[in-house]
């Protein structure tokens, strides 16, 4: 067999992003619910959303190797594997242009909303959580978005001004980088998910 075939003896899964199904009701409110539910429908995996706090604490998964290795012993109990935790909604907030300020409020924690500096703060150093609690779970992937300051000048009119895209992209990796210094740090990849809104 070639390198393909090699691949494909290594996929694992099936697994589910639990974040498309979380709501108030039982079994959808607790992890012990969301992890039977997966189970018994033959899941072999769960992304576990970092901004449902019901689901993990990131702060004391950064922390503490013990929250981690009962996170995980929970987890493995149902006959599942944490495949990668999210940072979707916290890695939008790494970089949000002015406009859209009031939208992305949403996803901040009331402490840091209408206040767009902190808020970029609180963001950054969550994805640092993230690849520190990442390396404790056992975990060599982490799934996120980049957050975009360039979105609205896809398309613009007028043209956009020279040099306003480099700017852009500048300002995206000088907030970067160092979270993709301290993934690195701890052995995990971060893998992008892109569609419109997203400046990767």
């Amino acid at each position: 067999m070639g390198q393909h075939g090699k691949s494909m003896k290594t996929i694992k899964g099936p697994a589910v992003f639990l974040a498309q199904f979380v709501d108030k009701e039982a079994p959808f409110n607790t992890l012990d619910g969301m992890c039977k539910w997966a189970a018994d429908l033959g899941y072999k995996g769960i992304q576990i959303p970092t901004w449902e706090t019901f689901l993990i604490d990131l702060d004391k998964a950064a922390e503490s190797q013990t929250y981690c290795d009962e996170l995980k012993g929970k987890v493995n109990s149902y006959g599942l594997e944490i495949t990668e935790l999210s940072t979707h909604l916290q890695g939008q907030l790494v970089a949000v242009h002015p406009a859209y300020d009031l939208m992305f409020d949403n996803f901040a924690p009331d402490a840091y909303k209408n206040n767009p500096k902190a808020r970029t703060e609180w963001a950054i150093k969550t994805l640092k959580n993230a690849a520190i609690a990442s390396r404790r779970l056992g975990l060599n992937a982490h799934a996120t978005f980049s957050g975009a300051l360039l979105w609205h000048t896809w398309h613009p009119w007028p043209q956009r001004p020279v040099g306003l895209v480099e700017m852009g992209f500048k300002e995206l990796a000088k907030r970067w980088l160092p979270i993709l210094d301290t993934f690195d740090e701890n052995g995990v990849d971060v893998c992008y998910e892109i569609h419109p809104g997203e400046n990767p």
